[in-house]
């Protein structure tokens, strides 16, 4: 589904992507794992069309710059820093991206329901929970169905307690042959979604590997730190 071939990106004199190399294919879930500034939404926005890159990407088949439209449609992207308009109703909100995605609405209250906000429809965005705004990106990346899911390190804003119900929804959606591409920093996220992992290191791919290969490297075990006074030690 996502073809990546000898991309590389600067931004002046830095090099965010070096000759990166990766191919996804369809129903395949795969997690960018990295520090801040491995490339990791780099290489995200490159697929999306979002920056100009050396290289070859395609999406379902079609090329990346000659056919930006046709492969964004098979995309539904959620980002890190999200953008509403915060006095539009929830149902209101998700209507307004839906013709913008010249994609017909029957009833918002159905694609609420498949992400956990039934009955948040009248609400105003400015009044979601940062929990709930994140279902909100989501709900609109599913309109359309689309095979693909792009994330960039969604859950970065959320709790803990948002965090794990997030996850679980994501883990719900991915089935079907959905394919997933997401940039994570958190082990329990990957180890929920992931099939394989691509390191990236300094703009590069470092490895890439099954999903339980990575959580076992990545394991370093529990230390226990117990301060007894002397007169109990023995």
């Amino acid at each position: 589904m996502i073809s990546i071939a000898n991309v590389s990106k600067t931004f002046g004199t830095f090099s965010a992507l070096d000759d990166v190399s990766l191919s996804i294919g369809q129903g395949e879930s795969v997690a960018l794992w990295g520090v801040n500034g491995a490339g990791k939404s780099t290489l995200i926005k490159c697929v999306l069309g979002l920056h100009r890159f050396k290289g070859h990407i395609e999406v379902g088949g079609y090329d990346v710059r000659q056919r930006g439209k046709s492969s964004r449609m098979l995309i539904g992207y959620v980002p890190q820093e999200l953008g509403f308009y915060d006095d539009l109703g929830v149902a209101e909100a998700l209507c307004f991206f839906a013709r913008l995605k010249c994609i017909r609405l029957e009833d918002p209250s159905v694609v609420l329901s498949s992400v956990g906000l039934v009955g948040h429809g009248h609400k105003r965005v400015r009044d979601l929970s940062g929990g709930m705004k994140q279902r909100l990106a989501l709900a609109i990346a599913l309109l359309g169905d689309p095979p693909i899911l792009v994330l960039d390190e969604v859950t970065a804003s959320l709790d803990a307690c948002g965090r794990d119900e997030f996850v679980a929804l994501l883990a719900r959606l991915s089935g079907g042959g959905r394919t997933m591409l997401f940039a994570s920093h958190r082990m329990e996220e990957v180890a929920a979604l992931a099939k394989r992992v691509v390191i990236l290191k300094s703009g590069r791919v470092e490895r890439s590997m099954p999903v339980a290969e990575f959580t076992s490297s990545q394991t370093t075990g529990l230390v226990l730190h117990l301060t007894m006074p002397v007169p109990v030690r023995d």
